[in-house]
């Protein structure tokens, strides 16, 4: 490898992609190509990298596994960075094993690494916690460990282990300030930052207080009854209810949690349940059948009473009952927490991450683009949705997937 690679290769290892250009910007030798691939994906220019870094890979012979390996992992990270998720996974852990068998361990951990983010992206936070586990950041370069205890950070966040999660930041922050990256160091201080913005809306007594990520620990750990909008469950200390996937059931026992200790009427339920201000007695048998859903499903945690006027909720034991809301209201909010990382995303990777269909995403997208919540550049296949970032609180417990891990 010559000087002018070399040089090229230490300015991008310190995040100096300008220098990194200036020394091998006109030339298109593969090791070239694959280092302005590189730089041109930390100045943000993804296409263009994308582009550089296939070049480079057919331009390495086939005696040259390794680099055109180390060409393949560079593209899998500006796939990341440009939320395309649709690609197989085998690509990229073919890579890893090639690079971990030429005792190229940096960047067979780079590749895994990589992995794991995506898996955070796509919210399989246990598929992502085996992956992590099995990866051992001792004798990486600083920069290596940070981005590995970054994850390890958002995974702790995710699952609302905020003591972990403090912990693995104040790792992320120390490797980050060792390797002198920049971009790291924001990373790291952006996460720090969501530890400390209010993170939901806490409800107890008709009083509405802003919470932090660790007061909602504490409260789902306090064996209170919580009605968590958040993530659509029911629950009591260790014991869930999950109500995601039955949004009647949801709403019927949100209503029943905001007017506890007191009862709903039952025009009130069918109204907010069924979306009509006209019920008839459909309506009401129907009513009589999610309530007795509801009652069975939510034995363990709570009653749910019939009344004179309708029917009460009421939790088994002496616990009162509490409410944890979104920070932002809206049948969208889960896509408008996606979008609120600044990244901008395609349509069928919002899907894949929402694990919906990408027709509804898009029926979504565009009641957020009338309402001014987003907006898209591009067309056709080439067409991203972006957001601004939603600043003053976290978003953390509206993405996907974010249940606790068992």
């Amino acid at each position: 490898m010559d000087s002018l690679i070399t040089a090229a290769a230490r300015a991008l290892a310190a995040g100096d992609a300008l220098g990194a250009l200036k020394r091998v910007s006109l030339r298109d030798d593969p090791p070239a190509l694959a280092l302005r691939g590189i730089a041109m994906a930390q100045l943000g220019e993804h296409p263009r990298a994308r582009e550089l870094l296939r070049r480079a890979a057919r331009g390495f012979g086939n005696h040259e596994e390794l680099s055109r390996a180390r060409c393949v992992v560079a593209e899998a990270e500006v796939a990341l960075a440009m939320r395309e998720l649709g690609g197989s996974p085998r690509t990229l852990a073919a890579a890893a094993a090639t690079l971990e068998a030429r005792a190229d361990r940096s960047n067979a951990v780079h590749a895994r690494l990589i992995g794991v983010r995506r898996l955070l992206l796509l919210g399989r936070l246990d598929d992502a916690a085996a992956a992590l586990s099995a990866l051992d950041p001792r004798g990486l370069p600083p920069a290596l460990q940070a981005v590995a205890e970054l994850a390890a950070a958002e995974l702790a966040l995710r699952g609302l282990r905020t003591g972990a999660a403090a912990d693995a930041l104040a790792r992320a922050q120390a490797a980050a300030r060792q390797a002198g990256v920049p971009a790291l160091i924001a990373e790291s201080a952006e996460l720090q930052a969501t530890l400390d913005r209010p993170a939901a809306r806490g409800r107890h007594g008709g009083v509405e207080t802003p919470l932090r990520l660790g007061e909602v620990e504490s409260l789902l750990a306090s064996g209170t009854l919580v009605l968590d909008a958040c993530r659509r469950s029911l629950r009591a200390g260790a014991r869930l209810l999950p109500l995601a996937r039955r949004p009647v059931l949801f709403t019927l026992a949100r209503v029943l949690a905001e007017a506890w200790p007191g009862d709903v009427e039952r025009g009130q339920l069918i109204e907010q349940a069924f979306r009509t201000r006209d019920p008839d007695e459909t309506h009401r048998a129907r009513l009589r059948v999610e309530i007795g859903r509801l009652r069975a499903l939510a034995a363990p945690l709570a009653r749910i009473t019939a009344t004179e006027r309708g029917f009460a909720l009421a939790p088994q034991g002496e616990q009162a009952v509490s409410l944890l809301l979104p920070p932002i209201d809206g049948e969208q909010a889960a896509l408008q927490a996606l979008l609120a990382d600044g990244a901008a995303w395609s349509t069928s990777a919002l899907a894949q991450a929402l694990d919906a269909s990408q027709r509804t995403v898009q029926r979504a997208l565009v009641e957020l683009e009338a309402a001014g919540r987003v907006r898209s550049i591009g067309r056709t296949r080439a067409q991203r949705w972006l957001a601004p970032p939603l600043a003053g609180f976290t978003t953390i417990l509206l993405l996907p997937a974010a249940l606790p891990l068992t």
